[in-house]
């Protein structure tokens, strides 16, 4: 069942348009550059996108026929300028759109294909063998290429005449972004039209987006990182948006370095950040030119943070989910970002936010609790999915599952996932502290701890460790390490080397997969 938020505002209330923000972007700066495409060198002025995606909006109706009213429309691609023009298409045309994750296999993609049942899939020739095996998925399911050539995606966009905003009310749905499934299980977040254009007004409140901003994007549009912060957020301020479809060190500093392209905003998880640093062509002076380096996803060392700094560069920490968009950020500020290490920032302005303990009532200034959300970003529910709709929604608040903490100052903090937080010896021990002590070892490149069951304390923790090409440190080294910096209950009880860790697209750690490997070398031991 999909909930509605008592108290926020109706599409009316708001004054929202029911066409997109392409089409006044069209009409007030309509020979601005749009869109600029890195693998192609293709552009786009607000006119042309606007045209081009009124063309779309008009295939999609021509081919959905009677069904177009909420019919799901499926991507599977990598970035690219027609990825956005199908998803704003959508909306025109009153469909839903559902950018799929190409980082998933068949076998991954083949449930979240029965759960959203699309009328269309359009897809990258690169992913033609996944489609392939997913064609008895459903008989019914169109599928179309991004081939160049007379069939393909944009010569049938081509081929039809604009198609007129349908009236939608922007309560409904017109984006289904599925989780990264850090849990194993994804489910498909409903973004409504109010909720993307809030989420994307937040984001240009703390990344001081504007006309004057270019933003170049390599994150993923499968995700609300890629697809509503810094997509929709610059092109809905009438900015200019540099679309590339793969993130390569190399490349990405080329395009920042690039003083004709100007980019002043760009967005990555940290081991972006981290890639970035690493590659030979680094230099602070490719970076100089940018208004802040946003990140997000999973948490920041303090160490990057420095290194950062110590370039001219502020490295911004923000917070946010597919079912939120943009929650909490540090403001664009040297002194901000080096005054409070570690912190994801304050609000962004159109949230309430409260810290739930486990009695249900909020908790006090420093202590530790769940956060709960509320706002016109906030998305209702999952699609098809009333129960755990029932469970994370309650009475207009988000439960997020994270836990965290308020500090004097106001800014907060993310301890770590609800779920991931384990009891040894009758304390609790919240894994990301763990992480950060063991990530400040010199020769840890990547780091996870996971509790396990433990007969003797009840749980204890098991760090997944990587090290640093040419590093060699023992587990012995290591837990020495550990004990200068963390009580004994905190300490893992073992420490495990691995070639990397498992993360999803926007960086997360998938716990649930190193919990299974845990158990699979158990059972291995136990046989």
């Amino acid at each position: 069942m999909v909930r509605s938020f008592s108290g926020m505002a109706s599409s009316a209330d708001c004054g929202l348009v029911k066409d997109d923000p392409i089409l006044y972007r069209a009409r007030v700066a309509p020979d601005r550059r749009a869109l600029f495409e890195v693998a192609t060198g293709r552009q786009l002025t607000y006119t042309e996108l606007d045209v081009r995606i009124a063309r779309c909006a008009g295939f999609l109706r021509a081919m959905l026929g009677a069904q177009w009213d909420g019919a799901r429309v499926a991507m599977l691609a990598r970035n690219s300028m027609d990825s956005l023009v199908l998803a704003f298409a959508c909306q025109r045309a009153g469909a839903i759109y559902v950018p799929l994750n190409w980082r998933l296999n068949a076998a991954e993609l083949r449930p979240i294909l029965a759960d959203c049942t699309p009328a269309l899939l359009v897809h990258d020739e690169e992913f033609s063998a996944v489609v392939a095996s997913l064609a008895d998925a459903d008989p019914e399911m169109a599928v179309i290429a991004t081939a160049d050539g007379p069939g393909g995606f944009a010569a049938r966009i081509e081929a039809n005449l604009p198609g007129e905003p349908v009236p939608v009310d922007a309560d409904q749905p017109c984006v289904l972004l599925y989780t990264s499934g850090t849990t194993g299980q994804p489910k498909g977040v409903i973004i409504t039209r109010s909720n993307a254009f809030f989420a994307a007004v937040n984001f240009s409140f703390v990344g001081e987006i504007g006309p004057g901003s270019v933003a170049l994007c390599d994150l993923p549009f499968f995700h609300t990182i890629g697809l509503i912060a810094v997509a929709r957020t610059t092109l809905m301020l009438g900015g200019t948006l540099v679309v590339s479809d793969r993130f390569t060190p190399a490349r990405t500093l080329a395009a920042l370095a690039d003083r004709q392209r100007a980019i002043t905003h760009y967005f990555a998880v940290p081991q972006i950040a981290l890639a970035l640093r690493g590659d030979p062509a680094y230099s602070a002076a490719a970076l100089s030119g940018l208004h802040a380096l946003f990140v997000g996803g999973a948490p920041l060392t303090q160490a990057l943070i420095e290194s950062y700094l110590g370039d001219g560069v502020a490295l911004v920490n923000g917070y946010g989910m597919s079912e939120a968009g943009t929650v909490l950020h540090v403001p664009i500020d040297r002194r901000a970002v080096q005054d409070n290490p570690g912190s994801v920032g304050l609000p962004a302005p159109l949230l309430d936010i409260r810290i739930v303990g486990e009695e249900g009532s909020d908790v006090g200034e420093g202590e530790i609790g769940e956060l709960w959300l509320r706002g016109p970003a906030v998305a209702p529910g999952y699609w098809n999915k009333p129960e755990e709709t029932a469970a994370a929604f309650t009475e207009g608040w988000y439960r997020t599952g994270d836990l965290g903490r308020r500090e004097a100052n106001g800014f907060y903090r993310i301890v770590d996932r609800l779920k991931d937080m384990y009891i040894s010896g009758g304390e609790n021990v919240y894994p990301a502290e763990v992480e950060a002590a063991l990530a400040s070892h010199p020769d840890i490149l990547d780091v996870a701890v996971v509790g396990i069951p433990d007969t003797r304390w009840g749980e204890c923790g098991v760090a997944y460790v990587v090290q640093r090409p040419g590093a060699a440190a023992t587990g012995e080294e290591i837990a020495g390490h550990c004990a200068a910096r963390l009580a004994a209950f905190k300490r893992p009880a073992r420490i495990l080397f691995i070639e990397s860790i498992p993360r999803t697209a926007s960086g997360k750690v998938q716990k649930h997969v190193l919990r299974r490997l845990h158990s699979d070398e158990t059972l291995q031991r136990q046989a």
